[in-house]
């Protein structure tokens, strides 16, 4: 009888512990990145490039397309990881944007303004006119620095006029975290020949790291961006040294979940027959979770690619791809030819 009472407390206690453990509530906080595809005003700017912008080269409304591109960017928007966070994202890295009017337009419309987003940008040097921006959810994220770095590349002795890379540190909650936004030199005459562009500017990531960790060697980082190379090219894995095992990373490592989907098969954007993933979000050690479920802190749950039905081509030379906006010369009523990426966070509350 002694054993059976025995037994019977042993049992009560395991489902007494097992129900707190399922009682745990936690906040789920939602990091994305989306290559936004030209999103250029409809106002000619004689100080830089727009005119070879696909929204300048439209002969119909232009300011109906805008409209409709805007409208149709925010529902992704909007709906980026809102199935778990049941809201948009705290965070949002977005590139191919031409200032920062577009972007406060952008979170200005009917479905996001009561978002609340913030934006930090800077007007990069770039040759065709397109910069970098962070989008943060005010309620969520306290920017306290943010800085924009040029990578200073050279080809041929002559210097390549690209996109600055974006740094952003503030809170999230109560937990100071710093954000590092790309968008690396495009393949424009091969991949092979564009490669030395890219390693350039992963090797200026690795600087701004650096420089984040003079001040805590165990910094929360999160690097993210159209990085115009896939998981596995040399610049993510030899100059970012980018671990695509979370048992092979170490104090200080960047861990890329985007190497497996990768590997699997999965893409972010398709061009002339070829499948990559160049969208891709990356964080240090003390943001990864390695099996010991402690959520006292903000940690990784899942990275994902949305990649929704309603987001892909159907039809025509395209199908299968991201649904772009702009495509010979023509508004296609799409969204982006890239697809948004994402990650989830989260934290005992």
């Amino acid at each position: 009888m002694k054993k059976i009472a025995s037994l019977l407390i042993v049992v009560l206690v395991s489902i007494s512990s097992f129900a707190q453990q399922g009682q745990k509530e936690y906040k789920i906080r939602t990091v994305g990145f989306y290559n936004l595809e030209n999103l250029f005003d409809t106002v000619n700017d004689l100080e830089k490039n727009d005119e070879a912008s696909p929204m300048m080269e439209l002969k119909g409304d232009r300011e109906k397309v805008y409209n409709d591109k805007l409208e149709k960017l925010s529902d992704v928007l909007l709906q980026l990881g809102a199935d778990k966070a049941k809201t948009s994202p705290a965070l949002i890295g977005v590139v191919e944007v031409e200032n920062k009017k577009v972007l406060e337009d952008l979170v200005a419309t009917d479905k996001l303004k009561k978002k609340r987003y913030g934006i930090i940008h800077f007007d990069s040097p770039d040759k065709r006119g397109i910069d970098v921006a962070l989008l943060y959810q005010k309620r969520y994220f306290k920017p306290i620095h943010f800085e924009a770095f040029n990578p200073n590349i050279y080809s041929e002795n002559r210097k390549v006029y690209t996109r600055d890379i974006l740094w952003v540190s503030g809170y999230l909650d109560d937990e100071l975290v710093h954000v590092i936004v790309n968008h690396w030199p495009s393949r424009r005459g091969g991949e092979a020949k564009s490669r030395p562009l890219r390693e350039k500017a992963a090797y200026k990531v690795t600087q701004i790291i650096e420089k984040i960790k003079e001040d805590d060697s165990n910094a929360k980082i999160i690097v993210m961006g159209d990085f115009n190379d896939d998981p596995i090219n040399s610049s993510i894995k030899t100059v970012l040294k980018a671990k695509a095992k979370k048992k092979n990373v170490k104090e200080g490592d960047l861990y890329n979940p985007y190497e497996n989907m990768f590997r699997r098969g999965f893409n972010t954007l398709g061009y002339r027959d070829n499948i990559n993933l160049f969208d891709q979000i990356l964080i240090t050690s003390p943001l990864l979770d390695k099996g010991e479920k402690d959520f006292s802190s903000f940690k990784m749950f899942k990275s994902g690619i949305f990649n929704k039905r309603f987001l892909t081509q159907k039809k025509g030379r395209y199908k299968g791809y991201p649904f772009r906006s702009f495509s010979w010369g023509k508004y296609t009523g799409g969204y982006s030819d890239h697809y948004p990426v994402y990650m989830y966070l989260i934290k005992e509350k």
